[in-house]
C-alpha cells in the first residue's frame, strides 16, 4: 500500500470511529429525504418497524444512556405523529399505555408514520424519581439547547430528533407527588384540529390549560404542531382505568387521523365528556391528617364536605368544604398533609 492509500485509509478509519462514539446530545443535522423515514441513525422502510435506541449521554462509568425508540414507517403515506411517556421519570402509566398501542400495531395496516417514545427521562426512571440528576423537571426546559444544563440538553435533543419529524403528538403523564389524576386531556382547545382529535380520544374530562413555560406542550405548539397531553392516575403505580381509557385514546386519535382503522371493540363505550372552564386545587386549612370523602369523577356542589381533618389521636376537628361546584378530578393519596398542602382538585364546568 502507498503512503498516500495508507493515509486516507487511516482517515476513513477515524471517521467511522468517531461517528459511532461522538456524543449525540445535540441534534445531527443530517439533510432527510423527503422520502426517507429517518429517526436517529436508522432509517425505517416503508411497511416496517424499527426498534432503536438514541443515545443521550455518557453516565459518570464512561458507559452510554439512551432513550429507547420505536418508529414505525406505515405502508401508506399520511401524517406523522409522536407519543412520549415519563417525561417525568416516575410516572409510568404512558409507558404501558405506548406498549399496549405498539402490540396491536400493524406497520402494513398503518398510514403514515409513528414514533414511540415510552421513556424520555430514562435517569429519572431508572432512579424511580420525578428529576433528572441534576435536580431539574425535564418538562420545564423545552426547547432546549445543545450547551446548557442536562435537562435542557435533552429537551434539545427530543426536540430535534422527535418533534421535529411530526405534526402531531401525544404526551403521556400521571399526577405527581403522591396525587392521582382523573383521566383527562389539556389541549388548547381553541385550535380546531387541536379540539377534534382531544374529542376523539375521549377521557372523561378535558380542559383548555394555559402554556406552562419550558414545557413540551409549549414548544410544540409554538412550532405549529397539534398535541394532547393525558393526564391519569398516580407515580410509581400501574392504574388499569388510566391505562385502558389512554390505550383506547390514542387509537381513536389514529383512526381520526385515518392512520388506522379501530377494530371491534376498541372504541370503548360512548360517555360524555366534561368539558372544564377552569381548574381549582383545594388546600388544606391546617396541618394534620386528611379523611378523603370524595372520589375521582364525582359532581360536587358549592359547599360539600370533601373531607375532614384530625390528629393523630384525635377527632375530626376541620372539613374541608369545596368553594366550586363541579367534578372532582384530582386529590392527594398521602393522607399527612401541612397547612397549604393542595389535598383536592376541582374542575368548573364550561358554561359556553
Amino acid at each position: 500500500m502507498t503512503a498516500s492509500k495508507a493515509k486516507k485509509a487511516k482517515t476513513a478509519t477515524e471517521a467511522t470511529a468517531s461517528t459511532k462514539t461522538t456524543a449525540p446530545i445535540a441534534a445531527r443535522g443530517t439533510r432527510k429525504k423527503v422520502s426517507e423515514f429517518k429517526v436517529g441513525d436508522t432509517v425505517v422502510a416503508r411497511g416496517t418497524k424499527a426498534r432503536l435506541e438514541i443515545p443521550v449521554a455518557r453516565l459518570p462509568t464512561g458507559s452510554w444512556l439512551s432513550i429507547p425508540v420505536v418508529a414505525i414507517h406505515g405502508a401508506k403515506a399520511g401524517p406523522t405523529l409522536w407519543l412520549d411517556a415519563a417525561l417525568h421519570g416516575d410516572e409510568i402509566n404512558g409507558m404501558e399505555v405506548i406498549h399496549r398501542v405498539l402490540e396491536k400495531l400493524d406497520p402494513k395496516k398503518i398510514s403514515g408514520r409513528i414514533i414511540a417514545v415510552p421513556v424520555v427521562n430514562v435517569f429519572g426512571f431508572i432512579q424511580q424519581a420525578r428529576y433528572l440528576p441534576d435536580r431539574r423537571d425535564l418538562n420545564r426546559h423545552f426547547p432546549g439547547s445543545e450547551r446548557g444544563s442536562l435537562a435542557s440538553r435533552l429537551a434539545h435533543l427530543f426536540m430535534q430528533e422527535i418533534v421535529a419529524n411530526c405534526q402531531y403528538g401525544l404526551d403521556l403523564h400521571t399526577g405527581s407527588l403522591h396525587r392521582t389524576n382523573l383521566p383527562q386531556i389539556r389541549a388548547d382547545l381553541e385550535n380546531p384540529e387541536t379540539r377534534r382529535l382531544a374529542e376523539a380520544f375521549g377521557a372523561p374530562m378535558m380542559y383548555r390549560a394555559g402554556m406552562i413555560k419550558g414545557s413540551l406542550r409549549a414548544a410544540a405548539v409554538k412550532r405549529g404542531i397539534h398535541i394532547l397531553t393525558y393526564e391519569a392516575g398516580e407515580p410509581l403505580r400501574f392504574d388499569d382505568e388510566a391505562v385502558a381509557v389512554g390505550t383506547r385514546g390514542v387509537l381513536k386519535v389514529l383512526d381520526a387521523l385515518g392512520m388506522r382503522t379501530l377494530k371491534r371493540g376498541e372504541r370503548g363505550r360512548k360517555r360524555s365528556i366534561f368539558e372544564a372552564e377552569a381548574t381549582h386545587w383545594l388546600r388544606a386549612p391546617k396541618s394534620g391528617v386528611f379523611h378523603r370523602d370524595v372520589e375521582l369523577g364525582q359532581k360536587v356542589s358549592r359547599g360539600e364536605t370533601l373531607g375532614t381533618f384530625s390528629e393523630p389521636a384525635g377527632p375530626s376537628e376541620k372539613r374541608l368544604k369545596s368553594r366550586y361546584a363541579g367534578l372532582v378530578i384530582g386529590y392527594t393519596n398521602n393522607p399527612l398533609v401541612y397547612q397549604g398542602d393542595a389535598v383536592v382538585h376541582v374542575a368548573v364546568p364550561k358554561t359556553s
